[in-house]
């Protein structure tokens, strides 16, 4: 079963899910901004996608200039950035996927494709 994890206003978000039903994946649903993952979570999510931490929560730079941590961050250890974050409800705006262990972050076809199907 995949796990898909998003913010519901997103557009990307709504994309994703589109294809994930279009290609008759079955997957359950995680609305982020209602049940935002804990540390143990982010931290896990994050070790398994094997991406740098800023990559992991990119968003176009808006998720670190709207918490003012643009020059914070620089200071701060990846755990404390992921406490942080994971108690500032995750403002994430890319859809998150996990099957198995693996973690997909943002939603590219291609490499969907190859993971999910």
């Amino acid at each position: 079963m995949i796990k898909f994890i998003c913010y519901p206003k997103c557009s990307t978000c709504k994309k994703a899910e589109k294809w994930l039903n279009e290609n008759g994946v079955n997957f359950t649903v995680r609305d982020i901004k209602e049940n935002n993952p804990s540390f143990d979570e982010l931290k896990e999510w994050y070790d398994m996608s094997g991406l740098e931490l800023k990559k992991f929560f990119n968003t176009s730079g808006m998720l670190y200039r709207s918490m003012g941590l643009k020059d914070k961050l620089n200071n701060m250890s990846e755990e404390e950035q992921l406490k942080l974050l994971s108690t500032d409800g995750m403002l994430v705006k890319r859809p998150i996927v996990i099957k198995g262990n693996k973690v997909l972050i943002g939603f590219k076809e291609k490499e969907w494709e190859n993971v999910i199907k």
